[in-house]
């Protein structure tokens, strides 16, 4: 019987669809994002849900571990109920020896049913990238806050790299494994060594297109520890350093994914080894004259997603709509694993085989304070802000970057309606209707 492929997965903390070379943004060196590109397949089309508190992370990380919908998650993700199978745990009892090193957002007695293996795990949100508290590997699963400790001086995304890659070189087991690498980059501080940072020149930037010095209206979020990051109104030179230094944290965590990958090919196994890449959530940096990813625009809930390996075609992009929950099935279909009866995923096999096969529309949800609804042409945005309602409607065929609003264009009152009746079937198919979002459908009606 021939063993089953390794799984290697790239996640990344805050970073956007539209940050790599090779898939149409030249100002960004991506070159082991992009070989994974060219290698593989992407998914143009590629979104989380959203999140139920600022640090959207956590729930979006909880929803890629367990395959489960945004309001079907314990509170924000904080933690993973026992009767929520995670992925880790699902491939552990496939036979998976397990390892994890990086970012962990969601307590640590999820980390301990996952992962059979670790070393440098950061219990945590966001940190300074060069005195990360972390953790080594604990059997019996405690992880007291007395065992954390710092590698001073060693950046984030080195640290966890290098973990990835001594695991992978010194691997003697006949088992598959699962390694999953989760970097802390490039969520702010936006800090790395400065030779990255030498690569881009503030100066030669250029801005986004939907670029504002301010949001339009209040959306609720306007002064939430993201937005504060740059002054007010956002002045276009600071936000040019802001994607500059961007940008170089996301060419340092590609080069050390280079690393891990060069690791795979020293020991002979990058041929029979799945590798993902993907971002937890997008980050707005000036567009729409925000920060952060506390809300639905695209900028926020848009994100890159790259699979490559066995059984996956080579330079294939495909653009159905799907979410980073879709993940877990799949990958239980690419390695012939049954998918627990927890996971409310879809499967992109069979998108994978044919590019064909996807969802008809996507929801999207932030606090209680915004909802969106997205098919393939048109995205709906609805806000509701101390009682008060704010409606947008964007073509995104003809308006990618959302910035002309045809809410109220008589002409578009059809399409207002279709989605406005989406979004309340999608509310009633996630069970959107915990308390702590009520506010938001208050004398809401389709």
């Amino acid at each position: 019987m021939a063993q089953k492929p390794n799984i290697l997965f790239f996640f990344t903390d805050d970073q956007r669809f539209d940050t790599l070379h090779g898939l149409g943004n030249p100002e960004i060196q991506t070159p082991n994002m992009d070989r994974l590109v060219h290698e593989g397949t992407s998914f143009s089309d590629a979104y989380i849900m959203g999140g139920s508190c600022p640090a959207v992370c956590m729930p979006s990380r909880a929803m890629l571990m367990t395959g489960r919908t945004l309001y079907h998650l314990d509170d924000c993700g904080q933690g993973i109920p026992p009767e929520h199978e995670l992925l880790g745990e699902t491939l552990r009892r496939a036979g998976y020896r397990t390892f994890g090193t990086g970012k962990w957002h969601n307590g640590t007695a999820s980390y301990a049913r996952s992962f059979t293996d670790g070393a440098s795990i950061f219990f945590g949100g966001m940190n300074d990238h060069w005195r990360v508290p972390v953790a080594d590997y604990d059997p019996s699963g405690e992880y007291p806050e007395s065992a954390r400790y710092q590698h001073e001086g060693v950046h984030s995304s080195d640290l966890f790299c290098g973990e990835a890659a001594r695991f992978i070189r010194e691997y003697d087991d006949e088992r598959p494994f699962f390694a999953y690498v989760s970097f802390m980059a490039p969520h702010d501080p936006r800090e790395t060594h400065q030779r990255y940072h030498d690569l881009y020149d503030p100066e030669h930037i250029e801005l986004p297109p939907n670029f504002l010095s301010e949001h339009p209206f209040d959306n609720g979020e306007l002064r939430v520890r993201d937005e504060l990051l740059a002054g007010f109104p956002r002045d276009p030179e600071e936000i040019k350093h802001h994607i500059a230094e961007y940008y170089a944290m996301i060419t340092h965590a590609d080069a050390q994914m280079g690393v891990v990958m060069d690791a795979l090919r020293e020991r002979g196994l990058y041929e029979n080894t799945i590798i993902l890449f993907a971002g937890d959530n997008g980050l707005a940096l000036g567009q729409h004259g925000l920060m952060g990813k506390q809300s639905c625009y695209d900028h926020s809930v848009h994100v890159p997603l790259v699979m490559a390996g066995p059984g996956i075609p080579v330079g294939q992009s495909c653009d159905v709509l799907c979410y980073l929950l879709d993940i877990y099935p799949t990958l239980c279909d690419l390695v012939d694993v049954a998918i627990p009866m927890s996971v409310e995923g879809m499967s992109l096999l069979p998108a994978i085989e044919s590019c064909e096969s996807g969802r008809e529309s996507l929801f999207f949800g932030y606090r209680d304070l915004h909802r969106a609804v997205r098919e393939r042409r048109w995205k709906l945005i609805e806000y509701v802000v101390q009682g008060q309602r704010t409606t947008q409607l964007f073509d995104l065929e003809n308006d990618p970057y959302e910035m002309d609003n045809l809410a109220d264009k008589p002409e578009q009152q059809r399409t207002l309606k279709r989605l406005r009746t989406r979004l309340m079937n999608w509310r009633r198919d996630l069970g959107d209707d915990r308390e702590r979002e009520a506010a938001f459908w208050h004398g809401y009606t389709d």
